[in-house]
């Protein structure tokens, strides 16, 4: 099973870089899980947000395979508990399932990332910034691994 964020932005700064490395670093023996930049659109007088919007999702989605389950973060998607998501990943890889998450810049997803999903998930009903979404992501993907292998890092 491969798990993989597709992020809008490249030049994340390096603490997010840090956080990043280190817990897929963690997750190398138990998750296949990648992280894959997309470029942010040129944003100018010209160009409107939302063509900016639709080149993002484009570009994203050119890296999703026609089989992966296809999750759209939005901050109104559905919220799921750690040992929910630790189920789906259980469920995704004994189905031989790969896992494609799609995480917008800063102007969100366009609508053709969330035809495509398959679902929508979020991390809060608040608003976050785009760089701290990929670290909380593959923290709660290290501690998916966790549970799915026994390990006590995952605490009630």
């Amino acid at each position: 099973m491969k798990i993989r964020l597709l992020c809008v932005g490249t030049k994340m700064p390096a603490w997010v870089q840090a956080g990043v490395a280190e817990y897929e670093k963690r997750c190398a023996r138990y998750l296949g899980l990648s992280l894959v930049e997309v470029p942010m659109a040129k944003r100018s007088k010209t160009v409107s947000i939302e063509q900016c919007i639709q080149k993002e999702s484009d570009e994203l989605l050119t890296r999703v395979q026609a089989d992966d389950f296809v999750v759209a973060m939005e901050v109104t998607g559905k919220v799921l508990a750690t040992e929910t998501l630790a189920e789906r990943v259980a469920q995704f890889r004994a189905e031989g399932r790969n896992l494609s998450l799609l995480i917008g810049g800063p102007d969100g997803l366009g609508a053709a990332c969330r035809e495509r999903a398959n679902e929508c998930w979020s991390l809060s009903a608040m608003t976050l910034p785009h760089p701290l979404v990929r670290i909380l992501l593959v923290e709660q993907f290290y501690r998916v691994a966790s549970i799915l292998q026994g390990h006590p890092y995952h605490r009630d």
